[in-house]
């Protein structure tokens, strides 16, 4: 078997188990949001505050909590590059000042792409005066990677992920480490924004594609020595010399 054959089924065996880990930590990722989703709603102060460490959400994501407080509309940020049911927008990130005076950003939903021109548009605008939302705690985001972090100063109207560091430069108050996503609100919201579904708990594709993966190297693995046996034929080599 040719060394070029050897490594596209070393390769094609590795990509299956890579798809097989994403599998398992896709699953370990359902099962904790599921666990956490299902506990009691507590108040988001019992369980964070303004001292913590912003990577203290990592172990507080989907528990669902209740903050009381007033919208703050002239600090609202709008996430780029969201969609909902295949259309593109915004995510809506208003800050809620607590009746404690600290403020909690709280991600009050999706809107299109024309909705968020300008300034606040009345179709989007936040409730007025004291309001209880219930939601569902979620961690920071920071740039990774290649990806290009958010302009470090100024006031953005605009920004490209949930970062709470750089938003807490622009709030007035004191913000807290974690956002909540939005589920329900008294006073309700109007038809804009549309809260964000529920985390995805579906598995995805990753099994199928590491069956894909382990087929493919399993056809390789015999179908290659079957083809040379089959040239290496004397009755074979024949017939290629009359053809010739």
């Amino acid at each position: 078997m040719s060394i070029a054959v050897l490594l596209a089924i070393a390769a094609m065996i590795t990509a299956g188990f890579w798809q097989l880990h994403r599998l398992s930590e896709r699953r370990d990722r359902n099962s904790t949001i599921t666990g956490r989703s299902q506990l009691p709603v507590v108040q988001l102060q019992d369980l964070v505050g303004v001292g913590d460490a912003y990577d203290s959400g990592d172990e507080l994501e989907f528990r669902p909590v209740r903050a009381t407080g007033v919208y703050q509309p002239g600090d609202q940020v709008l996430i780029r590059n969201r969609s909902y049911q295949g259309s593109a927008g915004y995510w809506v990130l208003t800050p809620l000042r607590l009746q404690s005076g600290e403020v909690v950003a709280v991600n009050r939903g999706w809107i299109p792409h024309g909705a968020g021109t300008g300034a606040t548009p009345a179709e989007f605008a936040p409730p007025a005066g004291q309001v209880e939302v219930i939601g569902l705690v979620r961690a920071t985001v920071t740039a990774a990677g290649l990806q290009q972090a958010d302009p470090s100063s100024g006031v953005l109207t605009e920004m490209a992920r949930v970062d709470l560091a750089r938003l807490s430069q622009q709030i007035g108050g004191p913000l807290l480490p974690v956002y909540v996503q939005l589920q329900a609100q008294s006073p309700p919201e109007g038809d804009l924004p549309v809260p964000v579904p529920a985390p995805d708990l579906g598995e995805g594709s990753h099994l199928a594609y590491a069956v894909q993966w382990f087929v493919f190297a399993t056809i390789a693995a015999v179908g290659y020595p079957l083809i040379l046996r089959r040239l290496g034929r004397p009755g074979d080599r024949d017939r290629e010399a009359e053809v010739g």
